[in-house]
């Protein structure tokens, strides 16, 4: 009965977001809540939600500073160098920028920090996005992919958990796959180009200049509009620079992206030029004590935020300023992780997530025992979609690694077979990073879903095919 609704309440969520009936946060919510109640375990709801809160908690505090501190470190500079860089490689060429997206997301990556890599990517390229009028679900979905296929360093948690969970040695783990996720990340490139051309092919190609001058026409009939010349609408988005208006919808939306625009205004006062090189070398070292761990990463990320505000920003109403700049994607992604509490509390709570484990295990077919690790990178695409990676590699991997080595299965293979599913993993409802994502990108989650899980499922099989073929898995 449990893993029945436990499957209920996991596509009941999904449909109702995917057809736009509710809202990610209302759905996470209450969805959970009322499945409680359908379980016979309502009274004991507040227990559930309190321990998911508090699970979650420490990741809400880190993408709350995170925020905070990458969002300063964009206000004063440090990334427009490269941002300037992939888009003089893009020269507004819907393809390029497309490919562009894949590579800056696979490279900032590195880091290990789902959070950090879209609000770097998606800082950096919606922008073009807007202006070139292009599809933003391409954007959210390719990052997600090279995200993705990068997530399984080491020091990126799953392969770290794989090998916590078996008793091995994470480098035995990893290195061997590289062949395998290699083949992965050029799959996602490969498919960033075709989805690029598709862009290209609906859009046209033109130059910078090109858009720059469309722009310049566009803010020009916005002002003599504004002023009330009498000119009918074009139709087109026009961007805004400034100044009091009426107060709508509309142009508050046009506002917020103007403000986006100017990521790289060379004019902009936020910037601080002349502490470039500190912020470079604060940034550095703050990502060298996170992938070395010196301390846990919400520690780091406000440590940093507060350094990085007091530096930049002396004056206490120009910190103000900055934090009000930034206050709605906090509490945008805060929330959505705080409402994702409340379901992986019900789901672990009720022991819904256990027993819907052990029926897909139960299910596998006694003559498949000899190829669990096939079996394995394929249960890992829906798997650690409809739970977390905790819930995964240490509860549903050991018992799989169990069932295999009664057939001759090694450890080894399980665990890089339970990596495969990573690039389908980063969309997940359960991943507080996915909502940075979609947040920032101003995309709807499903319309997120709906666009990228065939993508992302097939990037999986890409990787696990190559793993077989390699003779990895």
């Amino acid at each position: 009965m449990l893993t029945i609704l436990g499957f209920a309440m996991i596509a009941t969520f999904l449909v109702l977001i995917m057809m736009k009936k509710m809202s990610p946060i209302a759905a996470l919510v209450l969805i959970p809540a009322l499945f409680c109640v359908f379980v016979g375990k309502g009274a004991k709801l507040g227990d559930y939600v309190i321990e998911g809160v508090t699970s979650l908690a420490p990741t809400a505090a880190m993408l709350m500073f995170a925020i905070v501190y990458f969002g300063v470190m964009i206000d004063v500079g440090l990334f427009d160098p490269i941002v300037r860089g992939i888009l003089k490689f893009c020269k507004a060429d819907p393809m390029r920028i497309v490919v562009g997206t894949a590579v800056l997301a696979a490279i900032v990556s590195l880091d290990g920090d789902g959070s950090t890599t879209f609000m770097i990517t998606v800082s950096a390229m919606y922008p073009l996005y807007k202006r070139l009028k292009m599809s933003l679900v391409v954007m959210t979905g390719v990052a997600a992919m090279a995200n993705g296929v990068m997530n399984t360093l080491p020091w990126g948690g799953p392969t770290a958990r794989a090998a916590t969970a078996l008793k091995l040695d994470a480098s035995d783990i990893f290195v061997p796959m590289i062949p395998a996720l290699a083949v992965g990340l050029l799959g996602v490139f490969v498919l960033s180009y075709v989805l690029g051309m598709r862009e290209r092919k609906r859009l046209g190609v033109l130059t910078l200049g090109e858009v720059l001058v469309e722009e310049k026409v566009e803010e020009t009939e916005t002002v003599l509009v504004g002023a009330g010349s009498g000119k009918p609408g074009t139709g087109k988005a026009a961007v805004t620079t400034g100044g009091s208006g009426s107060g709508t919808d509309a142009e508050d939306d046009e506002a917020g992206d103007a403000e986006r625009f100017q990521v790289l205004d060379p004019d902009r006062p936020t910037l601080r030029p002349k502490l470039y090189w500190f912020n470079a070398l604060l940034t550095v070292t703050l990502l060298t004590c996170m992938i070395m761990e010196w301390l846990p990463i919400p520690v780091l990320f406000l440590l940093g935020a507060a350094l990085a505000l007091t530096v930049n920003f002396p004056h206490i109403p120009d910190q103000k300023a900055r934090l009000a700049a930034h206050a709605d994607n906090v509490l945008n992604v805060s929330g959505m992780v705080f409402a994702a509490a409340v379901f992986t509390g019900v789901l672990q709570g009720t022991g819904m997530v256990d027993h819907m484990a052990r029926w897909m295990v139960d299910v596998i077919p006694d003559g498949m025992g000899p190829h669990m690790a096939l079996v394995t990178g394929v249960l890992s695409l829906p798997l650690t979609y409809f739970m977390s990676n905790d819930g995964f590699y240490f509860g549903v991997l050991p018992v799989l690694a169990e069932a295999g080595a009664a057939h001759g299965v090694t450890p080894l293979e399980m665990a890089r077979a339970s990596l495969v599913g990573q690039p389908l993993h980063m969309s997940s409802p359960l991943v507080p990073a996915v909502y940075v994502l979609v947040g920032m990108a101003k995309v709807e989650f499903g319309d997120h879903t709906r666009f990228v899980v065939k993508w992302a499922a097939l990037t999986c099989l890409v990787i696990l095919g190559a793993g077989i073929l390699f003779g990895i898995i």
